[in-house]
């Protein structure tokens, strides 16, 4: 089991940064795979990134490929999304998940969840 807290979400400017955290509870964080995915109003949750368990290995979707990095701390059992030139369309709130098997890219595949942190970008 285990249970995640996402947190440094806000309101920023349009080409603004903003750093997520994501802490993990238990002592098996190192064995999951993380992603984060985005939920905006009226739409679906959508996939943002994900890193492996060892962190050798990232996967970004097409609409934050160069401006979002997703990286993991294993020794503090913390994912952050580090997100550079934002934009209105960022808008969303912003989950992270962990993934013990299956595809970084499918929603269903993952076994835990955060409750999210609302992140909104203003133009």
């Amino acid at each position: 089991q285990v249970q995640l807290v996402e947190s440094g979400g806000g309101l920023v400017q349009a080409g603004d940064s903003l750093r997520l955290s994501c802490a993990a509870s238990g002592h098996t964080f190192s064995t999951y795979s993380m992603g984060w995915f985005r939920q905006a109003p009226g739409k679906q949750r959508e996939f943002v990134a994900a890193i492996s368990w060892s962190g050798d290995n990232t996967y970004y979707a097409d609409s934050v490929k160069g401006r979002f990095s997703i990286s993991r701390d294993n020794a503090k059992n913390t994912v952050y999304l580090e997100m550079d030139s934002l934009k209105p369309e960022d808008t969303a709130d912003y989950y992270c998940a962990a993934l013990t098997g299956g595809s970084y890219y499918y929603i269903d595949d993952y076994d835990y969840w955060g409750q999210g942190t609302q992140v909104t970008v203003s133009s």
